[in-house]
């Protein structure tokens, strides 16, 4: 009895200790984040060794025949809960518009992210910002757009103007509790494609630190103290190329990257592999550096493979400790395109069934799953 009981105290003191190193030395890039945020961050880093939060982009604004009903979500509907994080965009605060990119009123953003947030849930945040030398949207890629904004640059004091655009919106975002929510910002994401005008080919990589750290810095001089920077790039090979615009480890809080399945899962593994490859280059930087990874967008538009989520997609992530993996937005009916667009099964989706198995794996963690661990606290 009392070797067994010796035994159990070892044990709890164990895994006590555990927990203890798994969040000892966090060093975040912002040293005054508040103490929800410094929390989230911590219980993040804990929460991976249990498994991998499920994320959806857009997901209670609208989703696939729908837009804009109370308390509704695609993922809520298949499965019975809603996901864990929850991607919204800046995209449209540049020029002080109601809404953003997509269409989504801020108004309703706002509030969204409260109820997420007092709820237990995660909000993430990217930014299709214009860009800033043409007037163009994000896709436009006029040479010399990213080197524009660096200080003395052409259009600098206009990205300022932007950037306090977005610090009015960060400093606006408070729960019932009346504290500041945190948030996990994504800026430049998918840095390292040639499709943005402030990806790689737009830019030095000395030119992307400078404007990188710069905005860290104005946030945090401008009293943000809500964010945790997630550095993503869309698919490289090696671990040069993943670091060549890293700002830094002082100015990252979270390694992710951005890939999707655009072909037949059963005939064509790159998927698979390439985002194995990845998630073993981030992971190894993470452990020397005291990171987190994460999936930070990811899917196979319309589904059409019915073991995408069981089979595909978890092979991807393999045995990795990721924070999170966020699918991309249920838009529906794509005028301009002429299809449906949408990333997560909808009710009566031919493949909701996979979807559904997904939830039931131990390691998958929705809203139902993390709102017990009370991530603020």
């Amino acid at each position: 009895m009392r070797l067994t009981l010796l035994l159990s105290l070892s044990i709890l003191f164990a895994n006590v200790s555990c927990k203890a190193q798994s969040t000892t030395n966090l060093k975040m890039v912002d040293a005054s984040a508040t103490k929800e945020t410094q929390k989230l961050y911590a219980n993040l880093h804990n929460l991976k060794d249990r498994g991998f939060m499920v994320g959806h982009q857009d997901a209670l604004a609208y989703g696939v025949n729908w837009k804009y009903e109370e308390g509704r979500s695609d993922v809520k509907d298949v499965t019975g809960a809603y996901p864990a994080v929850y991607g919204w965009d800046l995209g449209g605060t540049e020029h002080k518009s109601d809404k953003d990119i997509d269409g989504v009123p801020f108004v309703k953003m706002k509030q969204w992210i409260k109820e997420i947030y007092d709820r237990g849930g995660v909000s993430t945040i990217s930014w299709h910002m214009d860009n800033p030398l043409t007037g163009k949207n994000a896709w436009d890629i006029t040479p010399n757009s990213f080197a524009s904004i660096l200080p003395n640059g052409a259009k600098h004091e206009l990205y300022k103007s932007w950037l306090d655009n977005s610090v009015k919106f960060f400093l606006s975002l408070k729960g019932s509790d009346g504290k500041a929510i945190p948030i996990l910002y994504r800026p430049f994401h998918e840095l390292t494609g040639n499709w943005f005008w402030w990806c790689k080919n737009n830019a030095t990589p000395e030119q992307f630190k400078e404007v990188w750290k710069f905005t860290v810095d104005y946030y945090k001089s401008k009293g943000v103290h809500n964010l945790i920077y997630v550095y993503n790039t869309s698919m490289v090979s090696t671990r040069e190329d993943y670091l060549e615009y890293y700002p830094g480890e002082g100015y990252a809080d979270i390694l992710s990257f951005d890939n999707y399945e655009y072909n037949d899962p059963t005939k064509d593994h790159s998927f698979v592999e390439n985002n194995l490859k990845l998630f073993g280059i981030m992971d190894t930087i993470a452990k020397e550096q005291n990171k987190i990874i994460a999936f930070a967008e990811t899917g196979y538009e319309q589904i059409p493979y019915d073991k995408f989520w069981t089979k595909t997609l978890m092979e991807s992530i393999g045995t990795y400790k990721i924070s999170f993996v966020l699918a991309w937005r249920n838009h529906g009916w794509q005028e301009n395109e002429k299809k449906m667009h949408y990333y997560v099964p909808f009710k009566g989706h031919p493949n909701e069934k996979d979807f559904v198995d997904f939830f039931n794996l131990k390691q998958t963690l929705f809203q139902n799953d993390v709102t017990p661990v009370q991530l603020y606290k």
